[in-house]
């Protein structure tokens, strides 16, 4: 028997609360050892520290963050990217108002004919293998409960792009970026616009931000280099939502939140490629051999984070806390068909990009191996992929997105 083992079994014969306590300590120490960089451990730490154990995110006050980074300024006005500059024009054309949705659709979360996530998308079997039987009622509110939190995770997601994205526009070193950089604050701010307004008008329920979400959001606001704000909200948070927002734009059944999606999906598209652009050159040819290997651990540590590390314990805590062991929930949450397909879409969307802006050498490809994420390397990067194109498939027969959707 492994010491792992061992452990589980001994917390498992101690009483509910101790064992939720208990466990919750066991998967922030897990993951602060998961980190083998220095200097990823010395960015992500502290931001750990302040997400994980002190739960800033959940504390009911305003988060302030220590920002650090220089405001580059280029008083000659060069046109210098003539890509991002095309993407300008793109994202000018792309602008859209959140009043044009159709806010006067009427959405009942728990409607059997237009759901917002599908029956399939959970496993039960796996709760009544512990003891808990939902009726079919609690079963449609439950799924309701969790698209709920899956937008609210979205909200706050979009919430660090916008403050990101204004960040990065001082910072970024190149002018057409600035132009473009502009365009996409604005297209974060109408996101937070649209997504509370569904969530507090439709669904009428706004989960906190999730510790682990918030340790990301936390670390690019106090970075003082602009690669890293790119890197970290560009590729790596942007890409993997924009596989997200496709995912449930597949599968959900309730009109005014597909149309929503679509939209959103359109301007995500040009973000990540926006990151591609900026990063491509600077990673291959402007930084150190140190340099480029930190900003590779970092991408992958971030990668299992938001694979392995998003279990909606937000949820578990209004339903089963005290009646279903945290171990038996990340059982449930990992192995619900749903959420399987999630992580297949986000790191179809994320490895390619890696890939394209430099950041998948040989050395760092056998640790992708290990966790099973290098069978998405082929796959095409957000600069070859066009919002259209996306939604084109999207739209089309996708295996597992149609079997899960019915």
């Amino acid at each position: 028997m492994t010491a792992t083992s061992r452990l589980a079994r001994l917390v498992a014969k101690l009483p509910p609360k101790v064992q939720t306590t208990v466990d919750r300590w066991l998967e922030i120490a897990t993951l602060f050892g998961e980190i083998k960089d220095p200097k990823v451990a010395r960015s992500l730490g502290p931001a750990g520290i302040r997400g994980l154990v002190l739960q800033r995110g959940k504390q009911g006050t305003p988060s302030l963050f220590q920002a650090s980074h220089q405001a580059y300024f280029d008083w000659s006005y060069p046109a210098d990217q003539p890509e991002m500059a095309e993407l300008y024009g793109r994202a000018k054309r792309g602008q859209w108002d959140g009043d044009s949705l159709a806010w006067n659709t009427s959405v009942d979360p728990l409607d059997v004919e237009k759901p917002l996530i599908p029956d399939k998308f959970f496993d039960f079997s796996i709760l009544e293998r512990n003891g808990i039987r939902l009726d079919e009622t609690e079963k449609r509110q439950f799924r309701a409960d969790i698209t709920a939190w899956m937008l609210s995770q979205f909200l706050h997601g979009e919430q660090g792009a916008l403050m990101a994205a204004a960040q990065v526009t001082e910072a970024v070193q190149f002018f057409d970026g600035k132009l473009y950089g502009a365009t996409q604050v604005v297209d974060e701010g109408r996101h937070v616009e649209v997504f509370h307004r569904y969530l507090d008008t439709k669904l009428e329920k706004l989960y906190q931000v999730n510790d682990n979400l918030f340790v990301i959001i936390d670390a690019l606001m106090v970075d003082s280099r602009w690669d890293m704000k790119f890197l970290g909200m560009q590729i790596m948070v942007e890409g993997l939502a924009l596989g997200a927002f496709g995912t449930l734009y597949k599968i959900t059944r309730e009109p005014l939140l597909k149309q929503l999606l679509k939209m959103v999906i359109q301007d995500e598209a040009r973000h990540v490629h926006y990151g591609v652009l900026a990063l491509r050159e600077h990673i291959k040819n402007e930084l150190g051999d140190a340099e480029r290997k930190e900003r590779e651990d970092w991408s992958f540590e971030v990668a299992l984070l938001m694979r392995n590390r998003f279990m909606a314990y937000e949820v578990y805590e209004e339903w089963f806390e005290g009646r279903l062991p945290r171990a038996q929930w990340r059982e449930f949450v990992t192995r619900a068909p749903g959420m399987e397909e999630f992580r297949h879409v986000m790191f179809s969307r994320l490895v390619p990009n890696l890939r394209e802006i430099g950041l998948l050498s040989p050395r760092i490809q056998r640790r992708y191996d290990e966790v099973g994420l290098m069978k998405y390397f082929d796959g095409r990067s957000a600069d070859q992929l066009s919002g259209d194109q996306m939604l084109a498939e999207l739209d089309s027969t996708n295996g597992g997105l149609v079997a899960l959707a019915g």
